[in-house]
């Protein structure tokens, strides 16, 4: 499904990506590890389109992304939840989650805030509550909501356990497993390496992968 090759990735003179390539198939839940600094925001971001590389592919189904704006790579069905959360602090649950879903018909939302008010009922009980009251748990649960509401072919998640307590982390971590179960293929980066081996006992044959330390180094 989606196959990266060779991939290098600059800021300014910092070659922060050398030649990294990866694929992850259809349906599955793959977890790259990696230590702070080494390179997994840069990835995803490159994926998303928020950076462009300097050389290498990036492919879903075949069609190259290295090249397609942000707002195009989400409508062929990638949606990325960045590091710490980046809700819209000031609109509440519900116009978070609709934002998520700009890029859908009018009106067709129904379903998708369905599926997340029942993977997070939470969600459903604050969706008129102003997201910066949320707890950083709940305002978790919304980051990954609104990327769902862009019904994703993909979905890119970094480091969702960062700064949550034991028992939230959890929680996320089966909501994940449920999301891959419900047919969304998920790529996502941690450090921490218990939540990369607690994905991988899930039953969609989740794999945790740590790139070569010379090829990944932001």
């Amino acid at each position: 499904m989606l196959k990266v090759s060779d991939l290098h990735v600059y800021y300014d003179s910092i070659h922060a990506l050398k030649g990294v390539s990866f694929s992850v198939e259809k349906g599955e839940l793959v977890t790259l590890l990696g230590a702070n600094g080494a390179g997994k925001t840069t990835t995803l971001k490159t994926l998303s389109g928020l950076l462009r590389p300097r050389s290498g592919k990036v492919e879903l189904e075949g069609a190259a992304l290295e090249k397609i704006a942000p707002h195009e790579i989400v409508r062929r069905g990638v949606a990325h939840v960045p590091e710490g959360r980046k809700v819209f602090p000031r609109f509440t649950v519900l116009e978070n989650l609709q934002i998520g879903g700009y890029s859908r018909a009018k009106g067709s939302l129904g379903p998708e805030l369905e599926f997340v008010f029942e993977l997070f009922p939470r969600l459903k009980e604050r969706q008129k509550q102003v997201a910066e009251t949320l707890s950083g748990g709940e305002q978790q649960m919304l980051a990954i909501s609104r990327a769902l509401m862009a019904k994703p072919k993909l979905l890119l998640l970094d480091e969702p356990s960062m700064g949550l307590a034991p028992k939230i982390v959890e929680q996320i971590l089966e909501n994940i497993r449920a999301i891959n179960r419900a047919g969304v293929t998920v790529l996502l980066v941690e450090q921490n390496a218990f939540v990369g081996a607690t994905l991988c006992g899930c039953p969609f044959g989740g794999q945790a992968r740590r790139p070569a330390p010379t090829s990944m180094r932001r």
